[in-house]
């Protein structure tokens, strides 16, 4: 089977097992979503919900986090690692949108990534997951998968950003980042990939073998 053939059966596979991904993080707007991600870092999709649960039905925009303060907002996200850092972020970007974009999420990639906290991949979650755009954002999980199958060879998370965005059908991009995350979160995990599971185990390169 040649390669465009194989990538094309293994999105085709994904997309009949979960024709409507999406992300775990619980979130009703762009904003709640931005915040959240920015959250997740080095952190837990339910950690992270649990915190949201109980900061967003008291503050979910930039105004009402600004007005908790910065310790205010320590006393929500407290079970969160490195939420001092992750706060002093947030406060940051709360102010920014409110000076620069009139308290909303921006839709260009270059005002996401000014806003603190925000890296090239939360940015591409954002624009994606939020605003319907065929991003591939990155994480270690995407990295490991896309690599393990085949869909990219690469050494660097941008590098395999790159290669997917060539390698990936269009048809497929729109929820391409959520298939391969969760593909990576429950089926191929980084100690044991559970090829035995996996629905894409005849056309991987490296089944059963742990990398």
């Amino acid at each position: 089977m040649k390669k465009a053939e194989r990538v094309r059966e293994i999105f085709t596979r994904l997309r009949a097992q979960n024709p409507h991904p999406t992300t775990e993080l619980v979130y009703s707007t762009p904003f709640e979503l931005l915040i959240a991600v920015i959250l997740s870092a080095q952190a837990t999709d339910v950690g992270v919900n649990k915190a949201t649960a109980k900061l967003y039905p008291v503050a979910n925009t930039p105004a009402a986090i600004l007005a908790l303060g910065l310790d205010g907002l320590k006393e929500y996200i407290k079970t969160i690692g490195l939420y001092n850092s992750k706060a002093v972020n947030v406060i940051k970007t709360c102010e920014m949108l409110v000076q620069l974009h009139h308290g909303e999420v921006p839709r260009l990639r270059e005002h996401l990534e000014a806003l603190p906290g925000v890296g090239r991949k939360t940015a591409n979650v954002v624009l994606n997951t939020a605003f319907g755009e065929p991003t591939m954002a990155v994480d270690t999980h995407i990295f490991r998968v896309s690599n393990r199958l085949g869909l990219a060879k690469a050494k660097t998370v941008e590098a395999t950003e790159q290669q997917l965005l060539k390698t990936i059908p269009a048809e497929f991009m729109m929820d391409a980042h959520h298939w391969l995350i969760l593909h990576g979160r429950y089926v191929c995990k980084a100690r044991k990939p559970e090829c035995g599971n996996c629905i894409l185990a005849d056309l991987c390169p490296s089944k059963d073998k742990e990398s």
